[in-house]
This record gives structure tokens, sequence and C-alpha cells, in this order.
């Protein structure tokens, strides 16, 4: 249950911070390529919806499994689009006001929220394991 309850809390919290930054990416505007686009809607919006509701259900190992993947999946993405690589994405490349300072706010947000959402899902695969090895 608290597995549910963790996992739930950060989807919740990551929707709403990516939904804030994908604000700021029209407002500016940053836009997306068709890829980035596809794996944002894929990837850091949707599956991370379909495992909180998965881990409610008797398929809470596969959203353990999503949770954990769509998490990493964002933080990777973001880490290198808002910090590694070079591009008008990048944080350093967007002034620090207005829509620039949500923008560069819920970058680095995001990348605390994924980063915890990685982990919870890590952890929910770990106490899954460990509650099946001491059923046998």
């Amino acid at each position: 249950m608290k597995i549910a309850q963790y996992g739930t809390t950060i989807a919740v919290i990551h929707a709403i911070a990516n939904g804030l930054h994908g604000l700021a990416h029209l407002e500016i505007p940053i836009p997306l390529s068709l890829l980035q686009s596809l794996f944002v809607g894929t990837v850091i919006f949707l599956i991370p919806i379909i495992a909180a509701v998965l881990l409610w259900t008797q398929f809470y190992r596969i959203g353990s499994w999503l949770l954990l993947s769509s998490m990493a999946g964002s933080l990777l993405f973001g880490l290198y689009n808002h910090f590694i690589a070079i591009s008008p994405d990048h944080v350093s490349q967007v002034a620090f006001e207005g829509w620039g300072l949500v923008f560069q706010v819920t970058a680095i947000l995001i990348l605390i929220v994924d980063g915890l959402g990685s982990g919870i899902g890590f952890w929910a695969l770990r106490t899954i394991q460990q509650q099946e090895q001491g059923a046998l």
C-alpha cells in the first residue's frame, strides 16, 4: 500500500512540474523536435500515469517497472537537454526572468523529482522481490 501511495504521489508531482515546464517551453518559446515531443508525451507524461494506476492493482510489479523506467528516462532526458547539450533547451540559454525563471526552476525541480521517482521505483521493486522471497 505504501508503494502505491508514494508512487502515485511522485507521479502527480512529476506531472505538475513537467506541466509547468512544458508551459514555459510554449511561452518562451523553445520548440521540441518530433522525436523529443514523442518521448515527452509517452515516457514523461503518459507512462508515469499508467504506472501510478497499476501500482493500485494486481499488476503492481509492472507499475513499479514502469515507474522506475519512466522516471529514469525522464531524469536522463532532462539532465542531457537542460544541463549538458548546449542548445536553446539548455538552462544557460534561457533568460532568468518571466517564463525563463519558471523554465529554469522547473528544470531543476524535475531533476529532483525524477531522482526521487527513480528511487521509489527501485525501492518498490526491491520490496516486491523481498516479499516474494519471504513467501517461499
